[in-house]
């Protein structure tokens, strides 16, 4: 059965009715504006093999002095300073798991999506073919040559071309839709595959989190036995003190608009738990609790739980989150009403250089890192610059002072 100019016209109106329907779109994958891109999880990969570098050359370090009995000091600060890099290590790699998981989640999505349209690309191709068996091979040439005039030659010409055009791009479409789906199949199961690699890779990390926290202990209890090592400690804790006041005030300076910025209650929070209220040391002279030799402590030391919550006193900004062999990992945080107030040997920092705190937000958590062999908070407090006795801004506080192993009521 030959076409003629009015069937023909028939055929170009289903087109365009199906084509309505199943529009060509080529790319199906159109991300969302916060998809995760491969490239966010390769960065977290680059970090994550720094971290693991860090961690390798700080065990060399170790190596070259374990053997010295002497040294045990500076072996617990290599030591902490791996357990910074582990668990940087491994929150890194939780990092990438969730990437991993939006990243599967957004493939699994954009598959379904292609495979949709693979089928509606698919009917609408079983469609024309039916509709061509049904009306019999269609004549092109007759068509045109059934023209009545040249107006009309021209307008069967355009749509032989548009049918034309029209079959071949839904061929085209299917077949990349078809290619698209395999690539997408393939790059999910890689990524399916990476994010395994990636949780096999976190618990070895957490194994040597564990061993490396072990050492920690071990080398705690070598420490406490020894008095030359003890005084050792307290001897890097005051010269850090005393390096802390010029940097104190530097950073300020630095970073004096930022301060002024944030408003300062008049009076300080406890810095822990209520409940956590007798001190081990108090600031300025003292006789040392274990070696029983005077020195001066540049703050207070309150024992508590490790992982206890530590709380920003004031609202302020934080000038430092480090660490280093005397304090551990330590904060500073500045405050616009000139004081200060420093929280040391941390297990954990939860704030940053930079960041804006509001008084009692927890910003760490007790620890025993760097010149301690306790958990317990070093808290101190400047004034413009100046360290001055933390239990001064708590009179209305109940305090206890642990003296001759017995816990006393702090008269202040």
């Amino acid at each position: 059965m030959k076409y003629t100019a009015k069937g023909f016209r028939k055929i170009i109106s289903l087109l365009v009715a199906l084509a309505l329907l199943v529009p060509l779109t080529g790319e199906v994958s159109v991300m969302p504006a916060a998809a995760v891109t491969q490239a966010e999880i390769d960065d977290l990969k680059d970090q994550a093999a720094d971290l693991d570098s860090q961690r390798a050359e700080l065990q060399q370090q170790l190596k070259a002095i374990q053997a010295d009995k002497s040294k045990a000091l500076e072996q617990k600060s290599l030591l902490e300073q791996q357990i910074d890099a582990t668990q940087a290590e491994i929150n890194n790699i939780q990092s990438q798991i969730q990437k991993y998981s939006e990243l599967i989640t957004q493939k699994e999505s954009e598959l379904a999506q292609a495979e949709e349209q693979e089928q509606q690309l698919y009917e609408l191709f079983c469609e024309r073919v039916r509709y061509m068996e049904e009306e019999g091979e269609v004549s092109y040439w007759s068509i045109l040559f059934s023209s009545s005039d040249f107006s009309d030659l021209l307008d069967n010409f355009m749509m032989v071309e548009e049918i034309i055009d029209y079959d071949n791009s839904v061929m085209e479409e299917l077949l990349a839709l078809q290619e698209q789906i395999e690539a997408d199949k393939a790059d999910l199961e890689t990524s399916k595959s990476e994010q395994e690699a990636a949780k096999v890779k976190q618990e070895e990390a957490k194994a040597a989190l564990k061993e490396q926290e072990s050492q920690v202990d071990a080398l705690i209890q070598e420490i406490s036995g020894k008095e030359d090592q003890l005084e050792a400690a307290e001897a890097q804790l005051k010269a850090a003190a005393n390096a802390m006041d010029a940097e104190i005030k530097r950073l300020e300076k630095e970073m004096a608009d930022q301060i002024a910025n944030v408003p300062s209650e008049s009076g300080f929070l406890w810095p822990l738990p209520s409940s956590w209220n007798t001190l081990s040391s108090l600031y300025g002279s003292r006789i040392h609790p274990i070696t029983g030799k005077p020195n001066n402590h540049t703050g207070i030391d309150i024992p508590a739980s490790k992982n206890t919550n530590i709380y920003a006193a004031k609202s302020g900004v934080v000038t430092t989150s480090t660490y280093n062999s005397s304090y551990g990992n330590y904060v500073v945080i500045s405050h616009s009403d000139g004081t200060s107030t420093l929280y040391a040997h941390m297990n954990k920092r939860a704030v940053s250089k930079g960041q804006t705190v509001s008084q009692g937000q927890v910003i760490g958590y007790v620890g025993t890192t760097g010149s301690s062999t306790g958990n317990h908070l070093h808290f101190e407090v400047r004034v413009n610059g100046n360290r001055t006795d933390p239990v001064n801004y708590f009179k209305d506080k109940t305090l206890y002072v642990t003296s001759g192993g017995k816990k006393v009521l702090l008269e202040h």
